[in-house]
């Protein structure tokens, strides 16, 4: 069984009563505490009488597990209890030992029902009786215990009987909507997901509100209701799908949701470009998460809610702008030390004051930052630890840091003093350096040293920053080690203006799950395609001279004739000669003359806009069977007699190509723009195109269709070239991204763009219908692409 909170024992409680006090029944099963004082019962060891046995009594079982924890709990019971609700804990108490599930509920009662009362009040036990009944009634008995052991964390959660009451009910709509019933009437199997979500009840009311969790749970049942495995993973938050449902339901400020607001600060006050990657926050109870910076992105807490403060809350989009900050200042301004020679003390004394120096450095640049940070930087006061007790260093670090940025704290201590005077001496200057900072960190740590900073138990009391980094970037290893990792990797030059990456375009991404779209979930990031050698382009239009010849035959039939006379007008521009004679000859043979004796001319200019857009995947790198060239290079073949083609029929086109990174990085290679011509620089550019990462191709259907609306023409024709389903290293349900690819058609569908589909995916039935509906086309033998390819377009442009 598993503890679900902590509380210390109360009393005569001992070891067994801790046990008790936290909910949990570790010690009360077969071999547990309470089953080793059982088997010295049994051997004949005589225990002291119970000193309420008259109570005991009341209880009118024989249960020996229940003689051992007795009296403490009954003690524990009337410190916490009024008269009436005492009452009524010994009649529930009764209640539960004549259930016939054995002694554990009762002795989980016994321990935190107490505990409960206080918390959440004494009226909420009528709702837990009946919802025990019901449980009781049902197949659904054994979760009885579960319900129990999770009480006391949920109750010091959500503290009145009103809340405990609706907590109840979720819990009893979940046990009837997921029980099986084989004949269609009474339940016959429990619901295998209940014990999971008891189990799992104080972390889900410490995320989400009950209506959060009420909307949650049913989501739950309806996606996976038929279905009891993954019923158990949905409420065991195993899935992606569980815990993305759930985030929408969380309190506070979503990093998904400020990531666009985040992204434009992070460019504007530090000119820096990165992904910003949510980590999981489990409970409010855990400790908190640490921002640090990776090469594929910096990790930031998913979720925060607003800091109290004493001159108002800090809003938690203020302490995301205040995690950027640091981690860009340590970019900008620190560099890595060996960290090989160093003890841990001495690292956190570095640490420290590289902290302290880069946050000063920023509140120059930035001083209405300054605020913000004091404001959710701890102050604790300079004899709150005991250091007879416990050991003080994270406490006199937080109280030398706070010196160190607030030049108007209230400290005393001379090594602090000094400390700060030498610090400031150090910036004020100038921009000081990590190797300066890390020598006053090792003068302060050898005269600061404490016997007391030995003991096992540290204090951690009021000593978090909250916007401060894990400082991995801050350390370099030269010795391999299990459990570092060396962050010395040299930093790349900085780009040149003109050269600097554009902002990426955000996107949304359907859940299939949900039917909700993922807000500014897809980074889309456009580059353009470096160039190589248009003579090998060339080379391949030479290769394939034949098929380009027989194009040719059909691109003189399909070219527009610009004037095109619409005969048998009533009204026209002139008069039709021919009709005009046909008729007079009927006026004067006594026929009837046919008026429509006139004719107009009008245009007969094709108006197509075309955008073919690449999936370049790595698997496009995969050689043809039984050829020696790749996908990609017969792809390239037939990409070039296509703009060839087009380029013939005088329409405007573009050509583009996508790889995904996960859902950060999606990126988008410019190889034509709509106002290029057909000549050197787009071909260099397709013979550079490459193979990499992943398809998420929803995100680059979207951008695409975004960039082709912009065309004024009739007909605008999105053509996609792909040899495989959709998928990314951060999906592990391949139909997620195939939805959402077919969403993204449904989008451009309703915006008047036609999207069509030429799979090279001999296995593409399977998938491409769900996404494409009717507009796709599969190339069997790869070999015949550079004929098929103009072929189709010419098809569906006749």
């Amino acid at each position: 069984m598993k503890s679900v909170g902590a509380v210390k024992p109360v009393g005569a409680l001992g070891a067994l009563g801790a046990v008790g006090a936290m909910g949990a029944v570790d010690a009360v099963g077969g071999l547990g505490a309470v089953g080793g004082l059982d088997a010295v019962g049994a051997h004949g060891v005589e225990r002291a009488p119970l000193r309420h046995a008259a109570l005991r009594e009341r209880l009118d079982c024989r249960f020996e597990g229940v003689d051992a924890v007795f009296d403490d709990c009954i003690d524990e019971a009337r410190r916490r209890l009024s008269p009436a609700g005492f009452e009524a804990y010994l009649d529930q108490a009764r209640a539960l030992g004549k259930l016939g599930r054995g002694v554990e509920p009762l002795l989980v009662f016994l321990e935190v029902w107490p505990l409960v009362a206080q918390a959440a009040g004494e009226a909420t036990l009528p709702a837990l009786a009946a919802l025990i009944q019901a449980f009781q009634k049902s197949p659904n008995g054994p979760a009885i215990v579960a319900l129990l052991q999770s009480l006391a964390a949920v109750a010091r959660r959500l503290r009145s009987p009103a809340l405990m009451a609706r907590y109840f009910a979720i819990a009893r709509g979940l046990m009837e909507r997921t029980s099986v019933s084989i004949h269609g009437r009474h339940a016959t199997e429990p619901s295998p997901c209940l014990p999971t979500f008891l189990a799992q009840a104080p972390t889900l009311v410490a995320m989400v509100p009950l209506e959060g969790l009420q909307h949650w749970t049913t989501e739950g049942i309806r996606l996976h209701g038929g279905h009891p495995q993954r019923q158990i993973d949905f409420f065991a938050l195993a899935g992606a799908d569980s815990r993305a449902l759930l985030q929408r339901e969380r309190r506070g400020t979503l990093l998904v949701d400020a990531e666009r607001r985040l992204g434009l600060t992070l460019r504007g006050l530090w000119g820096e470009s990165a992904a910003l990657i949510p980590c999981p926050v489990h409970a409010e109870e855990a400790a908190p998460i640490r921002p640090w910076a990776e090469a594929d992105g910096w990790r930031l807490p998913e979720v925060l809610e607003d800091r109290p403060a004493p001159n108002g809350p800090v809003p938690a989009l203020m302490r995301y702008r205040a995690m950027l900050g640091h981690l860009a200042a340590h970019r900008r301004w620190s560099r890595p030390l060996v960290a090989d020679n160093l003890s841990p003390l001495q690292r956190l004394a570095v640490e420290c004051f590289e902290d302290c120096r880069v946050d000063s450095l920023m509140l120059r640049r930035h001083p209405g930052l300054r605020a913000p940070l004091l404001a959710l930087h701890p102050a604790p006061a300079e004899d709150a630890c005991d250091e007879s007790r416990e050991a003080g260093l994270r406490h006199r670090l937080v109280c030398l840091s706070r010196a160190l940025l607030d030049p108007g704290h209230a400290y005393r201590d001379p090594l602090l003093l000094d400390a700060a005077a030498a610090f400031r001496r150090c910036v004020e200057g100038d921009e000081s350096s990590t190797e300066e900072m890390a020598a006053l960190a090792l003068d302060w740590a050898a005269r600061g040293r404490r016997q007391s900073d030995q003991l096992a138990r540290m204090r951690f009391d009021d000593t978090w920053v909250d916007w401060r980094d894990d400082n991995r970037q801050l350390w370099a290893f030269i010795e391999a080690g299990d459990e570092e990792d060396a962050f010395d990797e040299a930093r790349a030059p900085a780009a040149a203006a003109g050269d600097a990456p554009l902002p990426p375009h955000l996107y949304p991404e359907w859940d299939e799950a949900t039917r909700l779209h993922r807000p500014d979930w897809v980074s889309v990031y456009d580059h353009l395609q470096s160039s190589g050698s248009a003579a090998a382009v060339d080379a391949l239009l030479e290769r394939h001279a034949a098929i380009a010849r027989r194009l040719e035959r059909l691109l003189d039939r399909l070219k527009p004739q610009d004037r095109v006379r619409l005969r048998h007008q009533e009204q026209g521009s002139e008069l039709d000669l021919d009709l005009a004679l046909r008729s007079v000859c009927d006026w004067r043979a006594g026929a009837q003359p046919d008026p429509r004796v006139q004719m107009s001319t009008r245009s007969d200019a094709r108006d197509f806009a075309v955008l073919l857009l690449l999936d370049l995947s790595a698997s496009v790198n995969d050689p043809v069977p039984g050829s020696a060239d790749t996908v990609l290079g017969i792809s390239r073949a037939a990409v070039a007699l296509l703009a060839w083609a087009i380029e013939r029929l005088g329409d405007p086109f573009a050509i583009a190509g996508f790889h995904s990174n996960t859902r950060h990085e999606v990126r988008y290679l410019h190889i034509k723009g709509f106002s290029e011509r057909w000549d050197e620089g787009p071909k260099a550019r397709l013979a550079a195109v490459e193979g990499a990462c992943s398809t998420r191709m929803g995100a680059a259907l979207r951008h695409a269709g975004h960039l082709l609306g912009g065309r004024r023409a009739d007909k605008r024709l999105l053509l996609v070239l792909t040899d495989g389903e959709p998928a990314d290293i951060d999906v592990d349900d391949p139909r997620h991204l195939i939805a959402d690819a077919a969403q993204a058609v449904h989008e451009l569908g309703a915006q008047g763009l036609a999207c069509h589909c030429i799979s090279l995916d001999a296995k593409a039935d399977a998938y491409v219908g769900r996404i494409f509906g009717r507009r796709w086309s599969v190339v069997d033998d790869v070999a015949q692409l550079p004929r098929r390819l103009p072929e189709l377009f010419l098809a569906l442009t006749r």
